[in-house]
């Protein structure tokens, strides 16, 4: 669940963690176990991972960066879920030198695919760390919403390029490597043997809002929440979201 004491943090993962919290709970129901074992590729400080143990399921982190294992630990221990949580160093393309493959109910792919050489073999993978029924739960940066953020800052060459760009990229100065449609991911959720379940834009809104005026205005805040996610089903604003969220499930799952 996203942090009630960080309102910006908020904006940025409700929509995903709404989705997310339903497909877990139908695989709670469909298994008949109260804790799901949770792969989380990219997680990184535990953003995801912590909150999940919160909620009793045990959560294995994969990431390349030492530092934020570290600080996945310590977060960890600091919400008493260390005995739920386990950080390994590691990245999706080199996945199974550090876990079992088919292992795993749910998996989160989350600020993963922008980084590698390979998208489709890194969702390949996550989808080879799920059991015969499981979900697969993928975010990543929408090229939409960059060009309407270069266009709105007055960077229209830049708007231009990123929209014509094989990758999504604005320039040699944009620190994103890749970008993606919602066709391009789901083509590769699909191409992966899943069912995708559902498409939601995240951040339709969040970035271009002045943060003064949810800060200050009564109310703001919630009702851009409310916005956020009457807008992530639609797909006519997939096409500006800042993040693309598809969650992918197994044949077996599918339905459940």
């Amino acid at each position: 669940m996203p942090d009630p004491t960080r309102p910006r943090a908020s904006l940025r993962t409700a929509v995903v963690w709404e989705v997310l919290q339903e497909a877990l709970d139908r695989r709670v129901k469909a298994t008949g176990r109260d804790a799901l074992d949770v792969l989380d590729t990219g997680g990184g400080s535990g953003n995801f991972a912590v909150p999940l143990a919160r909620l009793g399921h045990r959560v294995t982190v994969v990431d390349p960066s030492p530092n934020a294992l570290f600080a996945l630990e310590r977060r960890a221990a600091e919400a008493g879920v260390a005995d739920r949580v386990k950080g390994v160093q590691g990245d999706v393309l080199g996945l199974f030198d550090v876990v079992e493959r088919g292992g795993h109910d749910v998996v989160l792919c989350h600020g993963v695919l922008e980084y590698v050489d390979d998208p489709a073999e890194g969702v390949r993978n996550t989808v080879a760390a799920l059991r015969s029924e499981g979900v697969l739960s993928l975010l990543a940066a929408g090229v939409g919403g960059a060009v309407v953020a270069r266009a709105l800052a007055g960077h229209f060459k830049e708007a231009k390029q990123a929209l014509e760009d094989p990758d999504g990229r604005w320039g040699s100065g944009d620190p994103m490597p890749r970008r993606f449609s919602a066709d391009q991911l789901t083509a590769l959720v699909e191409g992966a043997g899943l069912a995708v379940a559902a498409v939601h834009g995240v951040r339709v809104f969040a970035d271009l809002v002045p943060g003064v005026l949810v800060d200050t205005e009564p109310g703001a805040l919630d009702a851009l929440l409310r916005l956020e996610a009457a807008a992530a089903e639609l797909p006519a604003f997939h096409a500006v979201a800042t993040q693309l969220h598809v969650l992918g499930e197994t044949p077996g799952a599918a339905g459940v």
